[in-house]
């Protein structure tokens, strides 16, 4: 008998560890509620926020306040007073990154139960978090090329990318669950992606803009070679083409139903559209001073949210879309 008690295993260990484990994910949020909503937006915010605090660094040429990555000199993590302001600048930037990490880590455990009800909901800031580290990464390799343009470029794309995640995190956390389908006409859906398209030749003619003029993070720092005059006359094409596609939207949206927002979101869309074709005509006029630039770079991914959020919603739930097919026929 004594040995029968010795060769019983004890299961208290690993079941305590797994109770404790079921304990704390019980206490996470199970549907999307107040703080899951304040989280999707905390997520878009700091992403655009990014960018603005990464123009920053680039127009006060702070690009190499810190000469090396992960560490601000290769003796120190932080800055030293010999790196001056440039230093704290770029510092500044990178200990964003961190908060980034956080918020997208939180915005995760508000929805990791949702994972078979709203799996669209885990995966979305999911991906954010893994882009926000790659994002990181990206900036290491810019500091260690010395602002290479390419890569210069490629990291303000990544930002970009992660706006329109969090842009439709942040519209999914508000849509009501279930399949759904195209609720606009075939012609509306397919201009709203011509839209987005256009939006996209915008932002990387801009980005190659941007790599030809002045503002390229350090004095020392390449430039793509392009010429500045010409490529902005070649930025301003698309720039006006996507404004003229979005007022189509914008009136089209009127004969959409209005359960899809399509009028608040196309008139989203045309309102930033507004603000920077008149910011950018100010800044192209007066010899591009750094405030009218950094505002020119941060509306370009407000443009990419707001572009987002009318792709979806071109859809809606399919209860819904039936429900309105059954009233229009007791209709």
């Amino acid at each position: 008998m004594s040995a029968q008690q010795t060769s019983t295993p004890d299961p208290l260990a690993p079941a305590s560890a797994d109770a404790g484990a079921r304990s704390l994910l019980s206490r996470l949020p199970a549907r999307v509620g107040r703080g899951t909503r304040v989280l999707a937006w905390l997520v878009l915010v700091s992403n655009i926020v990014i960018v603005g605090t990464g123009g920053l660094v680039r127009l006060t040429g702070s690009g190499m306040g810190c000469e090396t990555w992960p560490y601000c000199t290769p003796e120190s993590l932080v800055p030293t007073e010999e790196l001056g302001i440039h230093g704290l600048i770029e510092f500044g930037n990178r200990t964003l990154t961190g908060v980034l990490v956080i918020i997208a880590l939180l915005a995760f455990l508000s929805v990791v139960r949702l994972w078979r009800t709203r799996p669209e909901l885990p995966r979305l800031t999911l991906a954010i978090g893994i882009g926000i580290i790659l994002q990181a990464v990206i900036g290491g390799i810019t500091v260690w090329l010395h602002l290479h343009p390419s890569i210069v470029g490629l990291h303000y794309l990544v930002s970009a990318a992660l706006v329109a995640l969090a842009a439709a995190y942040v519209a999914r956390v508000y849509a009501t669950p279930g399949p759904r389908l195209r609720a606009v006409p075939r012609g509306f859906a397919i201009l709203t992606h011509v839209a987005s398209a256009v939006v996209l030749v915008t932002i990387v003619i801009g980005i190659l803009l941007t790599g030809s003029g002045p503002h390229a993070g350090d004095d020392a720092a390449a430039r793509n070679g392009l010429d500045p005059i010409f490529w902005q006359h070649v930025h301003s094409w698309p720039a006006y083409a996507l404004f003229a596609v979005t007022v189509a939207l914008f009136a089209w949206s009127f004969r959409t139903a209005p359960a899809l927002r399509l009028r608040l979101w196309t008139g989203v869309l045309l309102g930033v559209e507004l603000v920077q074709i008149v910011i950018g005509l100010w800044q192209a006029r007066t010899g591009l001073p750094l405030p009218l630039v950094n505002i020119h770079m941060v509306l370009a991914v407000c443009l990419v949210a707001a572009m987002t959020s009318v792709v979806l919603h071109l859809k809606a739930p399919r209860d819904m879309l039936a429900h309105g097919e059954r009233s229009t026929a007791a209709s």
